[in-house]
């Protein structure tokens, strides 16, 4: 039996080790709403803590706040939207009129089989010969894209004599990324092989993809270059394109998955858009042509133009940034356009509807217009575009902008 100074002894070494355990694991600071953390009612029974997890480094001395409430994001983001496009009515009003009034458009011409395979030409009046043509992919984060929104371009372009085809194609949840690719795979072979039917020169198409649009667009090119390395059967070719214009698009969908979880398309909507997180690397431009097994197919693509506005709070002006850099160290033809402080819509919307001289539409066309210098006068007398919307009012959109 132990005496009672060997007790005391041995009570005093317990007490002294118990001074370098480390703390219980539920003293770790773990991230979680501060809901969670009110205290139950006093009839109720303390659940069993949880196990702890370790802190990564970019949780560390961050300010916890309450997840906002389901759907919060998006009724913000629609009523921004409601009232942006109320401010722009106007001029909406306007290029409504032009797209099912207009003898110059050709709306839902059939291109595939598929109920979204359609697009609209837009012919340019009083012109003779074949034309130049602009294949166009719209935006629309890949759910609300339509062919319709490329009125406006099409509506300035054909007055500058470019005949322009808005190509449909399907959004989620009729389809997923993989889905939107065929599409406009199939719409840019329809303008390759039957345009010269409608005034357009074959040998002159030029491919332009704006936001999401610009993402399709650039998957497409890039896929297609991969397709004519190998055993490739399709009905068209990049070499049939001349270049392709990139409009405030996204490049690298591994950096933008966060980026639109903020901004309010969430995490599990993108991944079900883009068939899921293995196949954001096949579905990101960037990314492919930094593949070395894919350096021939990236010398096949034509000159890459991309513009971007610095104030992109939809798409990072990075995106076009670094896409460009990965181009250009693959040896491929590639320009950046950056146009200071403004921002996703500035671009597409606001600065053709403000009249006037628009720089971004007069790079595309001096562009088009290098490989047919007989069309130089023509151009010079266009007149300038006339107002479609009280500056104030373009002022005051771009205030509550949801893009």
């Amino acid at each position: 039996m132990w005496t009672e100074a060997a007790k005391s002894r041995a009570h005093q070494s317990a007490y002294r080790s118990q001074e370098h355990l480390p703390p219980p694991a539920t003293q770790l600071r773990r991230i979680r709403p501060t809901s969670a953390l009110k205290a139950p009612p006093p009839s109720s029974r303390a659940a069993p803590p949880r196990p702890a997890t370790a802190l990564r480094p970019d949780q560390q001395n961050v300010r916890v706040l309450p997840k906002p409430l389901p759907g919060y994001r998006w009724i913000r983001q629609f009523l921004a939207l409601c009232c942006y496009a109320l401010l722009l009515m106007p001029g909406f009003i306007q290029v409504l009129y032009y797209y099912f009034f207009s003898s110059q458009v050709h709306r839902s011409v059939v291109y595939g089989e598929q109920p979204r395979n359609r697009l609209d030409l837009y012919i340019p009046a009083g012109t003779r010969g074949l034309k130049p043509v602009v294949a166009f992919v719209t935006g629309g984060a890949w759910i609300i894209g339509y062919k319709g929104w490329g009125a406006l371009l099409g509506r300035r372009l054909a007055e500058r004599g470019i005949l322009v085809a808005c190509i449909d194609y399907r959004n989620f949840p009729q389809g997923t990324i993989g889905d939107m690719v065929e599409d406009v795979s199939q719409g840019i072979s329809f303008v390759c092989n039957n345009i010269a039917s409608y005034g357009g020169d074959p040998e002159r198409i030029y491919l332009v993809g704006q936001s999401a649009g610009a993402h399709i667009a650039a998957c497409t090119l890039v896929n297609q270059a991969i397709r004519e390395c190998g055993e490739d059967t399709s009905t068209w070719s990049v070499a049939q394109l001349k270049a392709y214009f990139g409009i405030s698009g996204g490049y690298n969908l591994l950096n933008l998955v966060d980026h639109f979880h903020r901004r309010g398309l969430y995490r599990s909507v993108f991944l079900s858009i883009m068939e899921g997180e293995e196949s954001l690397r096949k579905f990101s431009p960037e990314v492919m042509v930094k593949d070395v097994a894919v350096r021939s197919a990236v010398s096949l693509l034509p000159r890459i133009i991309l513009f971007h506005g610095t104030s992109d709070c939809s798409m990072p002006s990075a995106e076009s940034e670094a896409f460009l850099d990965a181009l250009q160290q693959r040896g491929a033809k590639a320009d950046l356009f950056l146009y200071e402080g403004k921002t996703h819509t500035d671009l597409f919307l606001q600065d053709p509807l403000r009249g006037g001289r628009d720089k971004m539409l007069e790079e595309i066309v001096a562009v088009i217009q290098n490989d047919d210098p007989g069309a130089s006068a023509q151009h010079l007398a266009v007149p300038i575009a006339r107002r479609l919307v009280p500056e104030f009012m373009l002022r005051l959109a771009g205030r509550v902008s949801p893009f």
